[in-house]
């Protein structure tokens, strides 16, 4: 799709108001001024469809694409060709990228444990960031990362994007403002997927088109085995966050929003690798997780990777249950209310979207649900909106997986301050806070 047939879809669809091409003032030394410059770190598959969707908005460009193997950058400049006059520079090197003034914000989209080093590197540059998410991979990068944004006065959202659906945004005011559920009490939310076996992994000579340093980064140095990049680092607690920062990360932000939910004082996990044996993957495959908070409140996650069959006839989604209703999404800009007795009273269904799956690891939701997430960042950057998913509210929910993974590695309940979600009284959870860096990449503010 064009960058004018987008925009005039987009229009049409109903959030034409934040989609006009506005006078605003230069940001970039070198950027028109009607343009948001934008370097895009991590382009082999989610950044890809970012760096695509960004392009095509008005007053958006992508300036620079930062990646480290050379078919993700190929892939990536072709997924702009077709939206911009421009063709991006290509940095390999986060660090040498951050050192140009031209360009106004970066979007991290690299895997998980760049995320917040990368975040935390840019608003330190002077950039406004959209992190993808988890903006961790563990909590006390995720503290640091709020503390950057502050300190340094930087804009920095991440992508739960469900923040920006316009239904989804209306079912939350009826709950929270009109009490349509009455006083709520317990969510629910669940994915699942079929994914495979991913073998074992053999020690190769690394690709020359690829740059296994850099790809480690802030990781402690391992060796490349071939079953690793571009996906299966997220099964290896060294790189990946599990399913639970994976994909538990939405569902559980939306049952955050929906309840009014913050820190949580109990938390449990269940599960393990369960479908399947004998590979490399180490994170749970089959896992439930519980948290309790102050308020008489709860919520769980069930996640499935490996196993396809839905619940309440979607692949993911939440429930939210009420002393007057329960409320259900089906994992898109939907959902459905019914009574005490099971009734359906109301149910809102989201505009007609061809490119929408629920098990597509770039976009579940489809081309115009991240383009008005990432509509709102560029805007509030111009300072004509509030960001939907500023950086607190997004490590708040990060924090909830974060925390599911440490119970379920440790085996044990976690007890956590209401204030903060800091565990209490267990050492050996709270090796887990943090981890180890390779020399000279520890994150710093």
């Amino acid at each position: 799709m064009k960058r004018r047939d987008f925009i005039k879809t987009t229009s049409l669809a109903g959030v034409g108001a934040g989609l006009t091409i506005l006078n605003f003032p230069v940001f970039g030394k070198q950027a028109p001024s009607n343009k948001i410059v934008l370097g895009v770190m991590g382009v082999n598959s989610r950044g890809n469809w970012l760096a695509q969707v960004a392009a095509k908005l008005p007053g958006a460009e992508i300036g620079y694409i930062c990646d480290v193997e050379d078919g993700a950058i190929e892939k990536g400049l072709k997924a702009v060709a077709g939206a911009q006059d421009r063709k991006p520079a290509v940095i390999k090197d986060i660090r040498k990228l951050l050192e140009r003034k031209d360009f106004d914000a970066l979007i991290v989209a690299a895997p998980d444990h760049w995320h917040a080093p990368a975040a935390i590197m840019g608003t330190a540059a002077g950039k406004h960031v959209y992190v993808e998410k988890p903006c961790a991979h563990n909590p006390h990068e995720g503290e640091l990362l709020v503390a950057a944004a502050k300190k340094y006065n930087r804009l920095v959202q991440m992508g739960n994007q469900r923040r920006s659906w316009p239904n989804l945004q209306q079912a939350v005011k009826e709950v929270k403002e009109q009490g349509i559920l009455g006083k709520v009490h317990y969510g629910r939310g669940w994915y699942v997927n079929d994914r495979q076996p991913i073998g074992t992994g053999k020690k190769i000579p690394v690709p020359s088109t690829l740059d296994w340093d850099l790809w480690q980064g802030p990781a402690p140095r391992k060796d490349y085995l071939d079953n690793i990049v571009h996906y299966n680092w997220h099964w290896r607690w060294h790189w990946g966050t599990s399913e639970t920062c994976n994909n538990a990360t939405h569902e559980l932000d939306c049952l955050r929003w929906f309840m009014d939910l913050e820190y949580p004082t109990k938390v449990t996990s269940a599960g393990g690798r369960y479908s399947f044996s004998g590979d490399d993957w180490e994170t749970p495959d089959t896992q439930t997780l519980n948290f309790e908070f102050e308020g008489n409140k709860a919520i769980a996650w069930e996640g499935r990777s490996c196993d396809p069959f839905t619940l309440e006839g979607s692949g993911r989604g939440f429930a939210i249950f009420g002393e007057q209703g329960a409320l259900y999404n089906s994992g898109g800009d939907s959902y459905k209310i019914v009574d005490n007795k099971n009734k359906v009273v109301k149910e809102v269904k989201q505009a007609a979207n061809p490119n929408q799956s629920v098990t597509n690891t770039v976009s579940p939701a489809g081309e115009f649900y991240d383009a008005v997430h990432l509509n709102n960042f560029l805007e509030s950057i111009r300072g004509k909106a509030t960001l939907n998913s500023e950086i607190n509210t997004g490590y708040k929910s990060t924090l909830l997986c974060l925390l599911g993974n440490i119970a379920q590695r440790t085996g044990r309940i976690l007890h956590t301050d209401p204030a903060n979600g800091r565990i209490l009284n267990d050492k050996e959870a709270m090796k887990l806070w943090s981890r180890e860096y390779e020399k000279g990449w520890m994150p710093k503010i």
